[in-house]
């Protein structure tokens, strides 16, 4: 059962703030071949800042406009498109006018849906506001559509749990709309792995509301673990965290949609190889301005990137295997001429340059959107760069993650033909591994990581690495196109169609219950 209309919501629709909007933005593509303009995007309106990424379009949905803006909830809101290549329709708002019925509209989610609001703190209740008010919008356009054509088939789908309450909304306002909810990470298994316990060696002792109570994550797994039971389709994005739905939310995802990467973000041909000579020359000039010397034009340029996740992220383990990659380099009869210069481009990790032998880490403390790289930086050559146009001049990726759902930067890293080294505590470097791709050799390297054996993976990496600076520049190129091949079957062509059956379930409940 196909939708007519597929509305989507996200704290991260124009908002930049993690691997939700690489998701959601290229995803769109695929989206829009199928349902041209058919597909709207609801997100937080955060003025100046949205505006980076949203141009608005008054003249969209006009006749919906007008009837928005005469009913009685004061609803606060611009339509445009969102400023990524496929240019969905994307509705930004304000939700100002909910703020003085939170405690109402908390009683109401725990006597409906049992949502258990009185721990909240930090970002919860702005995250629940803007999610019942995005729910309201919906509601008003999916009316006023049925108004036209009552059979009109609509599903709306909520990412995270800051949008959970749409879902609430819309199952008691507009129930013939068909709801999914998709968790790209549980809350409390993010917390338990951050917090240092043994995620993996205890993992089937572990009980979500118990450790929700201990971690003081109530109010957030509490929405979490709702919404995954009311929506009509519950989702996650990998077989490795379907498991964690099903330990510590107490429901099984209705189906895995793996996340894919849009090829049409990488650039052909000779644009390729202009593109990748403009980053490397960007890398070179920032890396003799912090290192304060040149750079041998045979050096390895790695990266790694991602939120301030010290632990999560694996940035801790990357920092190590610099270490003893170092200490390898120096010991050995290696004729390499270069060295090794690491990027760590994770925003507000902000660290002065490590200097081990002969390798180097950079700091890159700043979202690369292009804009917000302060001009009289020590890292002033790469002003106007975002993170994929640094991205294609990198020899190699390390994401060594301990908790990571999917792993989207390992996955863009091999779209633009870098090879990367990933884990299997990585939702994507366990597809890898499951179809034949665990050597770098062929693209990616995938680490075995538990509880309990970090030394081992610091030494996996740092001997990768140092095995990398003696290969030929042949087998360097052919590792790069092996990347590229592993890219082309992890697309949102091949990946889509785990949606269009996510969206008939949805479609199929919803039509059994109104």
């Amino acid at each position: 059962m196909e939708p007519d209309y597929i509305f989507e919501t996200s704290w991260e629709v124009c908002n930049k703030v993690g691997g939700i909007y690489a998701v959601l933005s290229t995803r769109a593509a695929s989206m829009q071949k199928e349902h041209p303009n058919k597909v709207i995007f609801f997100g937080p309106d955060f003025g100046d800042h949205s505006d980076i990424y949203f141009r608005e379009d008054k003249k969209l949905l006009a006749d919906w406009q007008r009837f928005a803006k005469k009913q009685a909830t004061p609803f606060a809101f611009r339509i445009g498109r969102w400023d990524v290549p496929s240019q969905p329709i994307a509705i930004l708002l304000k939700f100002d006018h909910i703020w003085v019925h939170k405690n109402d509209i908390y009683a109401w989610a725990w006597e409906n849906y049992q949502v258990m609001s009185h721990a909240a703190y930090g970002d919860y209740d702005e995250s629940c506001m803007f999610g019942y008010a995005a729910g309201q919008l919906m509601a008003s356009l999916a009316e006023f559509i049925y108004k036209k054509t009552p059979t009109t088939r609509i599903v709306a789908h909520a990412n995270e749990w800051q949008t959970a309450f749409s879902i609430f909304y819309l199952r008691s306002f507009c129930p013939k709309v068909g709801t999914l909810f998709t968790t790209h990470a549980t809350g409390i298994g993010r917390s338990i792995a951050g917090n240092g316990k043994p995620l993996y060696d205890q993992f089937e002792h572990f009980n979500g509301d118990q450790m929700a109570q201990e971690l003081n994550m109530v109010s957030k797994h509490s929405v979490e673990k709702q919404a995954a039971h009311w929506a009509d389709c519950f989702t996650t994005v990998s077989d490795l965290t379907a498991k964690e739905c099903a330990q510590l939310l107490d429901k099984p995802v209705d189906i895995v949609t793996p996340n894919g990467f849009e090829p049409t973000y990488v650039p052909d041909g000779l644009f390729f190889d202009a593109q990748r000579d403009k980053a490397r020359e960007a890398l070179t000039k920032a890396a003799e301005a912090v290192l304060g010397g040149k750079v041998p034009q045979t050096s390895l340029y790695i990266g790694i990137a991602g939120r301030q996740e010290w632990k999560n992220k694996g940035i801790d383990v990357f920092m190590s295997s610099l270490q003893t990659l170092g200490n390898q380099l120096y010991h050995s009869h290696n004729n390499w001429s270069g060295d090794v210069i690491a990027f760590v481009m994770v925003p507000y990790l902000d660290m002065a340059p490590v200097r081990i032998g002969k390798v180097s880490a950079i700091f890159v403390p700043y979202y690369l959107n292009g804009s917000s790289l302060p001009k009289d930086s020590v890292l002033k050559d790469l002003c106007g760069f975002q993170y994929y146009d640094l991205l294609i001049g990198l020899d190699a990726t390390v994401f060594p993650s301990y908790y990571e759902p999917w792993g989207y930067t390992p996955l863009e890293s091999l779209a633009f033909h870098v090879p990367t080294i990933t884990t299997d505590k990585a939702g994507f470097g366990l597809w890898a591994e499951e179809n034949g791709y665990s050597t770098l050799d062929n693209g990616v390297e995938v680490v075995h990581r538990t509880d309990s054996n970090y030394e081992e993976v610091v030494n996996h990496i740092s001997n990768t690495l140092y095995q990398y600076t003696t290969w030929t520049k042949e087998k360097k190129e052919a590792t790069h196109q092996a990347a590229s091949a592993i890219a082309a079957k992890a697309d949102w062509k091949s990946f889509f169609t785990y949606y269009r059956e996510a969206y008939s379930i949805a479609l199929t409940k919803s039509r059994a219950r109104s």
